[in-house]
């Protein structure tokens, strides 16, 4: 076991490369161990630590869409990513390609190993033969001064999940994690009504809306007009200014939907300022493809660029918004030329900040998201890939939205819930009508998000409401705020089992099979 070349022991060092040059130092802990130092020059992609690897490890991608499960590190099989949605899958898309990765930690029964933050660099794991290695990848910024090293911890717990809570923890203790944890219900318009969404249907939403314990009435991905021209709303609708105003009159927080880091090529943003954009030997670097057009990243390193992101939230919160879903936000983080020498990491994170302040006392919720990087900058983070209504069991992991695996990530990264931030497990589905989804399954997936106390936001014309719907969200309102366990979280088989105290209705054991579809509460 190393730790840059060093044997793991209590130690102050310097290493000294042709481009940089780090100080640090290895302390012994109460949890096992930790690496902190600083770094200054022109890093790269540099080793911090080699050990021997798990043959079943539990693994993270960096991002919300992301999975998070345990793998068999001698049978699994890379996967390249979709060339339009590479940057998704990782900011070092080409390693996916020829290996194993984990995002930000790695664990094995009894052992974690990880980073506590990630402000400069993005830091992952590659499984090279038997051994696991960690590395931070620095995108060749040249840091003229010391920068603080990514902080690197090594924990050690007879139980496996106590192992992620205390890492989640140590994060939020390092990154001084803050967010609002009033428990409400919300609804958004997208999983029913997708880029088909109407004007009327809002308003008929809004008024069934009353019927049912609803704080929050978002607006999703459909109203604006293009990619980046966010205050332009598309036919049919009213301004954004009369749509805060006709929600708040109904009594509701009014919700709003971006990709603020993301901005199309047929935009009036891209026409007017091309480049505002991150660069690829000088020309504008495709992040994505969605919309069926070309997606680019705004350089968050530009002082314009932050106005216009300042002055984009600061009206929306002055309209009356006060909830607000920035999503696709690994776009921010997309390596390239930027106009500023920062790493996509930096560039991420400043953005973050910009929003964080323009929206005031407003609710952010990341989805598409770098995970550790916005700790401390969101209130609430999506921590699974799209939800569906439908349960995509021979969907696999194959990035195509399926219940089943949206909710197979709220259990195994619900350890973050309430620590880093509240956990959206995404939007529970409860309509009887247009969907897939058995009775049995919409229990099992409101059920489970309930017991492991998330954010609770419901997606669904509300006409299509019947009796049963009625009574699973009213089930599931009384499992929520307990303290919650989880166990079984490292078992290859998609059964768990979730413990909760001191609910609303006490304390309960709920058991799920994701495979089977089942589940059973049970008081004690």
């Amino acid at each position: 076991m190393q730790v840059m070349g060093k044997i793991l022991k209590e130690r102050e060092f310097t290493v000294e490369a042709d481009k940089y040059c780090v100080k640090a130092e290895i302390v012994k802990t109460s949890f096992g161990w930790m690496l902190k130092g600083k770094i200054k020059g022109k890093a790269g992609r540099i080793e911090i630590f080699r050990t021997e690897s798990f043959k079943k490890a539990f693994l993270n991608n960096w991002q919300s869409w992301g999975p998070c499960k345990l793998i068999d590190t001698e049978e699994f099989q890379p996967i390249s990513p979709d060339r339009d949605w590479q940057y998704s899958a990782s900011p070092v898309p080409e390693l996916l390609a020829s290996g194993l990765v984990s995002d930000y930690f790695v664990a094995g029964h009894g052992r974690l190993y990880g980073f506590l933050t990630s402000k400069f660099a993005h830091p992952f794991f590659t499984f090279e033969g038997h051994e696991l290695v960690a590395y931070l990848e620095y995108f060749d910024t040249d840091f003229e001064d010391y920068v603080p090293l990514e902080s690197f911890v090594f924990i050690e717990d007879s139980d496996n999940y106590d192992l992620l809570i205390k890492y989640a923890e140590l994060v939020a203790q390092e990154n001084n994690a803050q967010f609002k944890k009033d428990r409400f219900v919300g609804w958004c318009s997208w999983y029913h009504y997708f880029l088909d969404l109407t004007w009327p249907d809002v308003l008929k939403n809004l008024k069934l809306a009353k019927r049912y314990p609803i704080k929050i009435f978002q607006i999703d991905d459909g109203y604006e007009a293009d990619i980046g021209d966010w205050l332009d709303s598309k036919d049919g609708f009213p301004s954004l200014d009369e749509m805060a105003r006709t929600i708040l009159q109904s009594g509701f927080e009014p919700g709003i939907w971006t990709a603020p880091f993301s901005v199309s090529e047929t935009s009036k943003l891209f026409e007017k300022h091309p480049d505002w954009v991150v660069k690829e030997n000088g020309k504008p670097k495709l992040a994505y493809r969605n919309w069926n057009r070309n997606i680019y990243a705004l350089d968050l390193s530009r002082e314009d660029v932050k106005q216009w992101l300042y002055e984009l939230f600061s009206s929306l919160r002055r309209m009356g918004f006060s909830y607000f879903k920035i999503d696709f936000l690994f776009a921010g983080a997309l390596p390239g030329e930027r106009q500023r020498s920062v790493s996509p990491i930096q560039a991420l994170r400043e953005g973050l900040k910009i929003v964080r302040e323009a929206v005031k006392d407003g609710f952010v919720l990341g989805c598409g998201s770098p995970l550790i990087p916005a700790v401390g900058f969101v209130d609430g983070m999506r921590i699974g890939p799209d939800t569906a209504p439908y349960w995509g069991e021979q969907l696999a992991d194959r990035g195509i939205p399926a219940a089943k695996w949206a909710l197979r990530n709220a259990i195994t990264r619900s350890f973050m819930n309430r620590r880093l931030w509240q956990n959206d497990p995404d939007c529970l589905l409860l309509r009887t009508q247009k969907t897939k989804l058995s009775e049995n399954e919409r229990k099992l997936y409101a059920y489970t998000c309930g017991a492991l106390d998330n954010m609770i936001v419901l997606s669904d014309d509300l006409s299509l409401y019947d009796d049963s719907s009625n009574e699973i969200l009213q089930a599931i309102l009384q499992l929520l705020g307990g303290e919650v366990k989880v166990s079984n979280i490292f078992n290859e088989e998609p059964a768990y089992h979730i413990e909760s105290f001191n609910t609303k209705m006490g304390n309960f054991r709920l058991d799920i099979d994701l495979t089977n579809r089942t589940f059973e509460l049970k008081r004690f």
